[in-house]
């Protein structure tokens, strides 16, 4: 079988005003990695790629008319949404378990996974945003990612959350958004993560350092781990993302 490609955009010439990024799409690992010393089991898990992420992220464009990047590869190769001098970009240790093609890694070879797998994908993220400024067409970007229910023994009770930094008028209306969609719903404000400097990449050196408004929409990930769940909640979120792709104005920058 041949290997995918590092980045995968759709429908990129799509109307709305809405950039989506799935950074953590798939759990693929070229044979010639050997499974990074683990058991195929473990590329199942949340380790190597964010369950249904990609599912609600393929739905959520088709809804929305939006360009959609998908990364090809498990983020245990490399993590596209972590800078360069982060200790995550290629961990030797995800949750509890150790990763062992990831140990001891020399300069070339840390080079080498960022040359194939990460690269193409910033790359051609950037092209696609700078692309749309040089053609000032309005852009907000919006990661989609997944979590898990429990982490080290500890139950994340949220279904959702939001997470941002810079770009608070866009976080508050995604978070208005969903209160409103359904006010039985459990939403985290930067939970179950924060971002960093130096622990993301998307959100500060992607998308805010062009002065984009950006943010990350984290969906619990046995909500969508299955076909229907993932429609379902990217059907919530375009209900929510909408009214934003219609009038993009007041989200739009920092602050």
């Amino acid at each position: 079988m041949q290997d995918p490609p590092a980045v995968t955009i759709e429908n990129e010439q799509g109307a709305s005003p809405v950039v989506l990024l799935c950074e953590h799409a798939s759990n693929f690992v070229p044979a010639r990695y050997g499974n990074l010393g683990l058991p195929s089991a473990e590329l199942q898990r949340h380790i190597a790629y964010d369950i249904g992420a990609a599912a609600v992220a393929r739905r959520l464009a088709r809804l929305l008319d939006a360009p959609l990047a998908l990364s090809g590869y498990s983020r245990l190769l490399i993590d596209c949404n972590r800078p360069p001098e982060a200790p995550s970009l290629i961990p030797a240790h995800s949750e509890a378990t150790d990763i062992p093609g990831n140990r001891d890694l020399s300069a070339d070879q840390r080079a080498e996974r960022d040359r194939l797998f990460f690269a193409p994908f910033r790359d051609r993220v950037a092209a696609l945003l700078d692309a749309r400024r040089a053609a000032a067409r309005p852009t907000v970007l919006i990661g989609v990612h997944s979590f898990t229910p429990v982490y080290l023994g500890v139950r994340r009770p949220w279904q959702v959350g939001v997470l941002y930094l810079r770009a608070k008028r866009l976080a508050a209306r995604l978070l208005d958004g969903l209160r409103a969609a359904d006010p039985a719903l459990l939403i985290g404000a930067n939970e179950p993560y924060r971002v960093t400097l130096e622990g993301d990449f998307t959100v500060p050196w992607i998308g805010e350092a062009r002065g984009i408004a950006t943010a990350l929409f984290e969906v619990r990930q046995d909500l969508i781990a299955q076909e229907t769940g993932a429609a379902v909640w990217a059907d919530l979120l375009a209900a929510v993302v909408a009214p934003i792709a219609a009038d993009p104005l007041p989200v739009l920058g920092l602050g």
